[in-house]
């Protein structure tokens, strides 16, 4: 059963995949200890798995969505299958979802063919808690067919190597920020005189007050799944039709390929136009009056042609908001976008079922000029932020056009635009005079023109962490006052990573290809930190710029790993031999597209950034780390690794 089909399960499909950020602590070597056995009855034969689950774990049943128990034949000699792996103990419904507690038991029927018949395979599952999950785990089994009915075959199990779970590019500074785009697309002049008009429908046409809340809360409902469900059902239906690798494949594309960030940043700078008074963009007349129309029916059907015409209305001021949040949750899992879309809508609809709950408080709203003004200073934003993707498209292209000094200069020119027409000395086509400064705006200025000041010296090479995940890396800044903020003796070293025209942060050395930098750990015996980013990732650049930056991990960093930085959005083509060829057997040529697919089949992630940890053979030291500013918890994994690192070598020298 899909989680997304469970009825009031809004809760369960935010935190359920969120196990996976968990950081494992205390798991046990085996999450399921697995036997395997063949049993024939009246002619049927089947291979029989018999798991004993460990106390306060689970796993999950073959038809569940979220990791299932599955089997994979490496040999099927002189048999086939007959019926694919299915439970034979039965499940239990954990909030819809077939799990397993204590022991789980699947079989697979087989049609023997020949008497030195012969399977051999793995299965795979995902022992979970209720706050945690433990890597993907395998059970490798090879067991002759033609024995007694109790032969048992090879057991035994192993953890994949490197798939583990991380953050999936979850991040509760994204909701945060969609709550407040909501609310503030309310002070918009297409939304704000709709507040009291509908609000005092709803409680003119009601029987009692009771109903008129009743029908508010109803019109924010609607509101809410106008805007979730759509995009809703698109994240998932590309999910269904080509899997998460699919859903994944599409955001990288929107996130990182030249033509949608060029078509946003366009978008953004008429947008912007539009709210500085240059002309109105509006939907179709005749669309708006049909929904408008319809709203005049009563009852649910009323209401909820209400809340569309209130959805097609305010487009002209809500389209780029809306489009801000989308675009910035493509960075993170399959179902962000859903979540920040229903946080930015739950903010967007509360207030007209609290200002129907407290009618009184219409009296206190009054529209007017300033209305107009947040509009103007929408304007200013949407510029700044419509930059980004023109430097998200050059980051990922190399082509040179915003290099850190030129974007810093365009956003101190339009901040600067943004305090002096607060002050009053810009107006706009829709602005009324302005006779007096008022202390809201004074303060709003001195806010605006601190934060000027503040990216002046960025112009220098002042790393300006509070920004670092919107700036181009300074990597890209032509001039540098001192000549490098980098630490002493924190020049890349000759040698790493010129196979291809890019650079680690802070100064560092390291490699951007996988297969390289192991057989670079190979030979001065360090484990291997593997930094999964892009070029697009805003959470990137802040790790760099407020975790890797403090001296304790940037020594760690430097002196005690072999550093492995892959990209998954850059458009670099590789060279022949490192093309990356999938099972399906296409041929990825470009460092984005095989480092994304490396990374999602060998450490279980789809999103940036997450950071892993390799012995020089390979092997996983310690659970899979997403973005997380903590700056003491970033020393203790590095220093997990080097423990584990240690502790395998001691083995081999034994």
């Amino acid at each position: 059963m899909n989680i997304f089909q469970r009825s009031a399960s809004i809760l369960a499909a935010v935190f359920v995949p969120l196990c996976l950020s968990g950081q494992m602590t205390g798991a046990p070597d085996k999450t399921v200890d697995w036997s395997v056995a063949q049993k024939s009855d009246n002619g049927k034969t089947s291979i029989v798995f018999t798991g004993k689950i460990a106390e306060g774990w689970h796993t999950y049943g073959v038809d569940s969505e979220l990791y299932p128990t599955a089997v994979e034949f490496s040999e099927l000699s002189g048999c086939s299958v007959a019926k694919g792996l299915y439970p034979v103990s039965p499940s239990t419904d954990y909030e819809g979802i077939p799990v397993y507690f204590g022991e789980a038991v699947f079989a697979v029927d087989l049609d023997i063919e020949s008497p030195d018949a012969r399977v051999a395979g793995e299965l795979t599952w995902m022992g979970c808690t209720d706050d945690v999950c433990a890597a993907p785990e395998y059970f490798s089994f090879n067991m002759p067919l033609t024995g007694s009915a109790d032969q048992n075959g090879l057991t035994g199990s192993r953890s994949i190597t490197g798939a583990a779970g991380g953050k999936e590019g979850f991040s509760w500074s994204l909701i945060i920020e969609a709550i407040l785009w909501g609310f503030a697309a309310l002070l918009t002049p297409c939304v704000f005189p709709m507040v009291p008009m509908t609000v005092s429908f709803f409680m003119k046409g009601s029987s009692s007050p009771a109903a008129g809340r009743f029908k508010a809360a109803m019109y924010g409902l609607f509101i809410v799944l106008l805007y979730t469900v759509p995009i809703s059902l698109i994240i998932l239906i590309t999910r269904i039709v080509g899997g998460n690798a699919v859903t994944a494949d599409i955001f990288n594309w929107l996130a990182t390929h030249w033509l949608p960030n060029i078509i946003f940043f366009i978008v953004f700078m008429i947008f912007a136009a539009s709210f500085f008074g240059a002309f109105e963009i509006t939907l179709p007349s005749s669309l708006v009056n049909k929904s408008d129309k319809k709203a005049d029916k009563g009852g649910l059907a009323g209401i909820f042609f209400m809340a569309l015409t209130l959805v097609l209305v305010s487009f002209s001021c809500t389209g780029p908001i809306v489009g801000t949040v989308l675009i910035k949750s493509t960075e993170g899992e399959f179902w962000t976008p859903m979540v920040t879309m229903l946080a930015f809508s739950l903010a967007f609809a509360l207030p007209f079922t609290v200002l129907a709950l407290f009618p009184s408080l219409l009296t206190k709203l009054k529209s007017g000029s300033w209305m107009n003004t947040i509009k103007v200073v929408l304007g200013f934003i949407e510029v700044a932020l419509g930059f980004k993707f023109l430097s998200v498209a050059d980051q990922t292209y190399h082509w040179g056009l915003l290099d850190r000094e030129v974007y810093l200069a365009i956003w101190i020119v339009t901040f600067s635009l943004l305090g002096l027409y607060l002050l009053g000395k810009i107006r706009f086509a829709n602005d009324q005079p302005c006779e007096h400064l008022t202390v809201k705006r004074l303060a709003a200025s001195i806010a605006v023109f601190s934060f000027v000041v503040y990216m002046i010296p960025g112009m220098f090479g002042a790393p300006l962490k509070a920004l670092s995940g919107y700036l181009p890396p300074i990597t890209t800044q032509d001039f540098i006052l001192g000549g490098n903020t980098a630490p002493a003796g924190a020049v890349p070293a000759a040698g790493t990573g010129e196979k291809y025209d890019l650079h680690l942060p802070l100064g560092l050395s390291g490699y951007f290809d996988l297969e390289e930098g192991l057989a670079a750990a190979e030979k001065s015996g360090k484990p291997v930190f593997v930094d999964i980013t892009g070029h697009g990732c805003v959470n990137c650049r802040e790790m760099e710029s407020r975790v890797w930056s403090d001296p304790a991990v940037l020594d760690i960093l430097r002196n005690d790993y072999i550093i492995v930085a892959l990209y998954t959005d850059d458009k670099t083509r590789l060279a022949e031999e490192d093309w990356v060829t999938t099972e399906n057997g296409d041929v990825l040529k470009h460092m984005g597209r095989a480092n994304s697919y490396i990374v999602r089949t060998r450490f279980g992630v789809n999103a940036q950034p997450n950071y892993v940890l390799l012995s020089s053979d390979g092997e996983l030291l310690a659970p899979v780390r997403g973005y997380d500013l903590s700056i003491q918890g970033f020393v203790d994994f590095l220093q997990a690794g080097l423990d584990k690192a240690a502790e395998k070598s001691g083995k081999r020298s034994n």
